[in-house]
């Protein structure tokens, strides 16, 4: 008799850590869907305009979403409004700035002017709120030297040639800087890999043209 209550007991307990384990997976799964999706939506957009382009042998121009202050990627078919003036070091500034579009750096140029236009997609730690936006950026690692990056300031468009593509480390905050010898350079980053914020992918680019 007591062999068998235990044998029932422990059969219990197996089914109520076999359903623990179920319901861990489960979440899991749901957090890794939540955190990534966007991921894996960009990189399907991106493959299927690709294999549109090469069909129908046409790129059409990008509308930019506002031309007061926004950014167009056509490679890449990013397009987002530009948040001016956000504190790059004050995360309660730039993540509610996230849940608007991208941030441009307080202090840095802006688009046209002397000096280092930086704008960022931070991977959001609160990836419910600013996901949409951190997203625009997660194809940044497709551009390549070249590749044209299009600037809207007050109505005017500028735009930028990629010269660089790099790495750096998460504590790298070198390229903040305002100042530069090269004229009017734009300077994107944003977390990499996506969603997490173990390093930085940076992309700088140079001005080559601009609507007056």
């Amino acid at each position: 008799m007591a062999s068998t209550t235990s044998s029932k007991k422990g059969s219990k307990l197996s089914k109520i850590f076999l359903r623990i384990g179920f319901t861990l997976f489960l979440t899991g799964l749901a957090l890794f869907f939540f955190s990534f999706y966007r991921v894996l939506w960009q990189e399907t957009k991106y493959n299927l305009t690709n294999l549109t382009n090469r069909t129908n042998l046409t790129n059409k121009p990008i509308k930019p979403i506002d031309e007061e202050f926004g950014i167009v990627i056509p490679k890449i078919n990013a397009n987002a409004k530009v948040i001016s003036n956000v504190d790059p070091y004050d995360s309660k500034d730039y993540q509610y700035a996230l849940t608007k579009g991208v941030a441009h750096a307080k202090g840095t140029a802006f688009p046209g002017h002397a000096g280092n236009t930086f704008i960022f997609a931070h991977s959001s730690v609160d990836w419910y709120i600013a996901n949409r936006y951190n997203s625009v950026f997660y194809l940044l690692n497709k551009l390549e030297k070249g590749d044209k990056i299009e600037m809207y300031y007050k109505k005017k468009k500028y735009v930028y040639e990629v010269s660089e593509k790099k790495m750096v480390e998460a504590s790298d905050v070198s390229h903040l800087d305002p100042l530069t010898k090269s004229g009017s350079v734009l300077t994107l980053m944003t977390c990499w890999p996506p969603g997490t914020t173990l390093k930085r992918l940076i992309i700088q680019a140079k001005i080559k043209t601009l609507d007056k």
